[in-house]
């Protein structure tokens, strides 16, 4: 299921993308569009930098004071994520990247994400982690291994 909805998203997403660069250029015109690219793609690299220094530094405090940094570190990997977004050229990935990486809706997506990691986090834990349950882990317990080597 992964595989698959990788290659839909790496066939749909350039189509999605073209069609509506197309559609921009074919309403306010070519120029204009290249220049609102460019645009966004110099503001987001600003962005990145400047809330990628703010979430190092939130990131650096909560360690310096012995605190585990979960909220920290998941705002640094959407900020990652958002930069990516950002740098592909394309007004959807912008619109993800701008979303990811700009601190008053960057905590929409952190609950979202957080969601949805938990989710998945759950259902692996109801199927357990033996092979024959879909886990890959073999839990040694006692003298169930074999100590003969």
């Amino acid at each position: 299921m992964p595989v698959v909805a990788l290659i839909v998203a790496f066939v749909a997403v350039p189509i999605i993308e073209i069609y509506l660069i197309i559609q921009v250029g074919q309403a306010i015109g070519a120029l204009p569009t290249v220049l609102l690219l460019i645009f966004e793609s110099v503001l987001g690299a600003w962005l990145v930098k400047r809330e990628g220094k703010r979430a190092w530094t939130a990131l650096e405090t909560t360690l310096r004071f012995g605190r585990l940094p979960g909220r920290e570190l998941a705002d640094a990997a959407l900020i990652l994520i958002g930069g990516t977004l950002l740098l592909t050229p394309g007004f959807v990935t912008d619109v993800f990247g701008f979303f990811f990486v700009l601190p008053f809706t960057r905590p929409l997506a952190r609950r979202a994400v957080m969601a949805w990691s938990a989710r998945r986090i759950a259902s692996r834990a109801r199927k357990g982690y033996a092979p024959e349950h879909g886990g890959t882990f073999r839990i040694y317990r006692g003298d169930e291994r074999n100590t003969s080597e």
